[in-house]
């Protein structure tokens, strides 16, 4: 079988992992071993808190709902039911964004969330 060198195919890999590399400390920026152990590392973070960041952000949203909706004395969970029989068809995202920025529209919501719930 005959020899391989690889040549240019492994200063190409070796510059990739190195350029992933940037801006690390020491030789975790330099030497080819240590900064890959340090993007192997960096890659299964960022694959990890992908999904993370979901979770994260989605619980933020309810503790801003859970908090609006309390200055509007209802509860977290009557204001979501109350949106889910009123057919009011809204994520938590865009309710939160809307208890932020447009108080007003937010009350309406709990006042049309409460009254399905009266009428149910």
């Amino acid at each position: 079988m005959p020899r391989v060198k690889r040549g240019s195919k492994r200063i190409q890999r070796r510059k990739k992992i190195l350029g992933l590399a940037k801006g690390y400390r020491l030789t975790k920026s330099k030497l080819h071993r240590s900064a890959k152990e340090s993007v192997d590392r960096a890659l299964q973070f960022a694959y990890r808190d992908r999904r993370t960041k979901k979770r994260d952000f989605r619980s933020l949203f309810i503790i801003r709902l859970g908090a609006a909706a309390r200055l509007n004395n209802i509860s977290y969970s009557r204001f979501i039911s109350g949106l889910k029989k009123a057919g009011i068809a809204l994520d938590r995202r865009i309710l939160a964004e809307i208890a932020i920025k447009d108080p007003e529209t937010f009350t309406m919501l709990t006042e049309s969330a409460k009254a399905a719930l009266a009428a149910a």
